[in-house]
């Protein structure tokens, strides 16, 4: 049974799941989160660099993720949600506030905030879907958002390497919980048919990140005084923006609602789609740190990591735009793994170049890329979406 106050907290049945203007702003508060870890990883490009910002990364993408799963299920419109919302974005705008020194002496905001928005928005649907069968779902995430928090404070009382052993702990159990279904005590697993699909939210957020690589870009250019070269390294970031949307939203990108739709067992073509997503996002935030070296440094000397940034961004949106495409066509075409083969390929040679030649080359393997989906679209009416397991 459904009381009537759990009841209308609930989307209508039927009801279009788009993003609402409140889903929208709250998208805006990542901006700010993507554009720190942006910057945090050009300010150490080491290994141990890249790893910490990929757990603060996975830590963002899950704030985001659990908050958008609420709002496809409830209503935005509803003052309690509105509510919760808010505050979840307020909770993200402090976190992203503390990601640059997460690691460092802010590392109780940070860790603090995020167990603090976790276990308050799942403990106020606990108590405001009584009487609903998705109380017990609020019930199991409450559950695994209390055990991962014990690592969360640990690790932000301990320093160095313990701060990062606990905190990929807890990051594991989040995860590792959501993959399971949250077993949990006296409630078991959750049924699949209480897990998101957010084929709406995942582009949104996608256009989100591109904002970020679009504001960086911006950003660096203002620093270069307009010289030419400057100038020119903007313009092909531009260029690579471009071509990072183009891929991603043609076609599989307009399709992730269809496909979604045709899929036999909906819930599990979501999964794949949020791996994807996570990977491409990542690529952009890569990539942004790219474009900012290139901007600031076109024609000086290429260091490995900034190879590593300026082509491992968009090999690691090839990789997720693969997997993307696999979920909605149930195939990956061939120009996706050899831009990767040629991209891997480029490497060795990018250190006798300047960083603007080794940006150019990257934009110029997107650019094939672009060029062969239209090819091989051109003459053939548009594909429809076939995920894996639906009919032929």
């Amino acid at each position: 049974m459904t009381t009537s106050r759990a009841g209308d907290l609930l989307r209508r049945p039927g009801e279009p799941q788009r993003a609402t203007f409140l889903e929208l702003f709250f998208d805006l508060a990542f901006v700010l989160a993507l554009t720190q870890l942006s910057h945090g990883l050009a300010s150490d490009l080491s290994w141990r660099g890249a790893f910490q910002t990929l757990v603060l990364l996975l830590v963002t993408w899950w704030v985001w993720f659990i908050t958008a799963w609420l709002t496809d299920n409830l209503d935005p419109q509803r003052p309690a949600i509105l509510l919760v919302v808010t505050a979840t974005m307020v909770g993200t705008l402090v976190m992203a506030a503390a990601l640059p020194d997460a690691f460092g002496e802010q590392g109780l905001v940070f860790a603090g905030t995020y167990a603090a928005v976790h276990i308050g928005r799942q403990l106020f649907f606990v108590i405001a879907l009584r009487g609903h069968e998705l109380r017990r779902t609020a019930g199991r995430v409450l559950f695994w958002f209390g055990v991962s928090a014990v690592p969360w404070i640990a690790g932000a009382l301990a320093d160095g390497t313990a701060r990062v052993a606990l905190w990929t702990l807890a990051v594991a159990v989040d995860y590792a919980a959501y993959a399971l279904r949250y077993p949990t005590p006296g409630l078991g697993r959750a049924p699949t048919s209480d897990f998101p699909t957010l084929a709406e939210h995942y582009r949104q957020f996608y256009i989100i990140a591109l904002g970020e690589l679009i504001l960086v870009t911006g950003m660096a250019l203002s620093g270069t005084a307009f010289s030419p070269d400057g100038t020119g390294a903007f313009l092909v970031s531009i260029a690579t923006t471009m071509l990072l949307w183009r891929i991603y939203i043609y076609r599989a990108g307009e399709l992730l609602s269809a496909a979604i739709a045709a899929a036999p067992e909906p819930a599990r073509l979501a999964g794949p789609a949020s791996y994807a997503h996570l990977a491409m996002v990542s690529g952009i935030v890569v990539t942004a740190v790219g474009a900012e070296l290139v901007i600031a440094h076109p024609l000086g000397h290429t260091q490995l990591a900034w190879i590593a940034t300026i082509l491992g961004g968009p090999a690691l949106f090839l990789a997720g735009r693969a997997i993307f495409e696999h979920a909605v066509f149930g195939r990956v075409s061939r120009d996706r793994p050899i831009g990767l083969v040629v991209l891997a390929a480029l490497t060795p040679a990018m250190l006798l170049l300047p960083p603007l030649l080794v940006a150019l080359a990257a934009t110029a393997v997107l650019t094939g890329v672009a060029v062969s989906d239209a090819t091989r679209a051109r003459g053939h009416p548009p594909e429809p979406p076939s995920p894996p397991g639906a009919p032929s």
